[in-house]
């Protein structure tokens, strides 16, 4: 499960930034948009819409914003383009193999700034299915600072995790996507408390390059999630306490 558990920490220690730039509310509200699109605007009834809004909610969303999104996305306010979800595939500096989803009502648009962005970072954009076969579409629920660590594994075996990865404070547990609203139930009915419950992609076998090519990667990552389209961005690579320490020091003296 490389790459997932330390680059969901530096994404949460930087979202007060994203949020002071409009950045975070923008990508939340064309995630709720699409979700609504696909599945209908009740979130009780559409689960990929359920975990788009209370993701908002989380994040401090305004609830007129929430429900501005909803509408658009069924139909039901003509505002702005009509959103395309697309994912690219590249690899970063020294050939960690990365994936951006993004949500655009411009794909050419996004195409090429994505691709500048990964050019610019010192990596490159791949063809389709190029790294897509590295990675598998998971359920993913994020606990942090539990009290009883040992204990929350065995709960969440119980309430249906297939796998679980601890790492510090932050325990994650993994389903199949088919499986997350079960696990999530059972642990809302456990009255365990969960940070964050998402459908992401995560490697197959981590990656290994040098220090200053993962901290490379890592940069180009930032970059594209810095971009308004840029939904998520998913790495194979593994990343060590010591790169994230260099990491977090480079940024703090630049």
């Amino acid at each position: 499960m490389s790459g997932h558990s330390k680059w969901a920490q530096i994404k949460r220690k930087k979202g007060v930034a994203d949020v002071k730039k409009g950045a975070m509310f923008t990508r939340l509200g064309r995630e709720i948009s699409i979700a609504a699109r696909e599945g209908g605007g009740d979130p009780n009834a559409n689960f990929a819409l359920r975990l788009a809004v209370d993701k908002a909610r989380a994040n401090n969303m305004p609830k007129e914003n929430i429900e501005r999104a909803i509408k658009r996305g069924t139909g039901e306010l003509k505002e702005g383009g009509q959103l395309e979800e697309v994912m690219y595939e590249g690899y970063g500096p020294g050939g960690a193999a990365l994936l951006v989803q993004v949500l655009t009502d411009n794909r050419n648009r996004a195409a090429s700034e994505v691709r500048h962005l990964f050019t610019r970072g010192g990596g490159n954009l791949a063809a389709a299915n190029a790294v897509a076969w590295l990675f598998e579409k998971k359920g993913v629920i994020t606990i942090e600072n539990p009290k009883n660590a040992e204990e929350l594994e065995l709960e969440l075996i119980d309430a249906g995790a297939d796998d679980l990865k601890v790492d510090g404070n932050l325990v994650e547990a993994y389903s199949a996507p088919e499986n997350l609203r079960a696990l999530r139930d059972a642990l809302d009915k456990r009255k365990i408390a969960f940070t964050s419950a998402e459908l992401a992609w995560i490697a197959k076998t981590p990656a290994q390059i040098s220090d200053e090519q993962a901290i490379s990667t890592l940069k180009l990552m930032e970059s594209l999630e810095e971009h308004d389209d840029v939904q998520k961005v998913f790495t194979n690579l593994d990343i060590s306490d010591a790169v994230m320490a260099k990491f977090e020091g480079a940024k703090e003296h630049a």
